[in-house]
């Protein structure tokens, strides 16, 4: 009778332990999300002018738009003139990020010297403006 085993001893079965496991995917998971930076986009389609010395930009910055109606958009809410200098603020407390201005091609230059003019007032160093790059 010693060679076969006991009853009580074939209920029990080996388990694998998966909590650590799931403790790494969700290290991994917080790491990526915590590393990826978000660009924020203005909210409004604008057309922008083309311009043959267009070069690439840093990934994060503030953008702004301005659309041909005149209308002064960010993150999809218009802020109007008098709501440049206080977003610009804000966001340069976090960190030294570029200002980049996507002006639709009929919207009036003062208006967009006026936008210009309201984030350097707000300590901007660099403030760019949007354009396609030339197809020709």
């Amino acid at each position: 009778m010693g060679r076969f085993k006991n009853d009580s001893e074939s209920d029990t079965e080996a388990a694998v332990d998966i909590s650590p496991l799931i403790d790494c995917v969700f290290i991994l998971l917080i790491f990526f999300i915590v590393t990826t930076t978000f660009v924020e986009e203005t909210g409004v389609e604008v057309d922008k002018p083309q311009a043959a010395s267009s070069v690439q930009l840093e990934k994060t910055s503030v953008m702004i738009a301005i659309t041909a109606n005149g209308e002064i958009v960010y993150g999809g809410n218009e802020i109007g003139v008098s709501g440049v200098r206080p977003l610009v603020k804000r966001m340069l407390r976090k960190e030294e990020v570029p200002v980049i201005i996507q002006a639709d091609q009929n919207v009036m230059s003062g208006l967009l010297v006026r936008v210009i003019d309201e984030a350097k007032l707000a300590g901007a160093e660099k403030v760019s403006i949007a354009t396609r790059e030339n197809q020709g």
